[in-house]
């Protein structure tokens, strides 16, 4: 088997229009068709190939940490992301730098999901 890419993260959701409302207009992800399925969900363009799929319905609590379950987006500028998450008012950790340079700045969605914002800055 040969793996191509990652594809997309699904994100069980309870309240999908609260979840709608949080990616696409606090974080400011484009939303994009969704084939007709029999269950209520989104999809959201992640750059150029990836996708994060909600899914309505959830009733079981989540388990999503900071050092443990969470999807990581990477960004242009971390100080641009940064800004934007004020100016949304969206809670957020402060940047912190790793050991190899890269920035992040952790937020949780609406669901308590766990999303690193990363500006890597070493060469790839």
């Amino acid at each position: 088997m040969e793996i191509l890419d990652l594809n997309h993260v699904a994100l069980h959701v309870k309240d999908l229009s609260e979840s709608i409302s949080f990616y696409k207009n606090k974080l400011g992800l484009k939303e994009m068709p969704r084939p007709d399925f029999d269950f209520k969900g989104a999809w959201f363009r992640l750059g150029q190939q990836q996708e994060l799929h909600l899914i309505e319905g959830r009733k079981d609590a989540i388990n999503s940490q900071q050092r443990g379950n969470h999807f990581a987006l990477q960004v242009r500028s971390i100080d641009e992301a940064e800004a934007l998450l004020v100016k949304a008012e969206v809670k957020y950790q402060p940047k912190i730098q790793r050991p190899d340079g890269a920035w992040q700045i952790f937020l949780q969605d609406p669901d308590g999901y766990f999303i690193e914002l990363c500006e890597l800055t070493f060469d790839e």
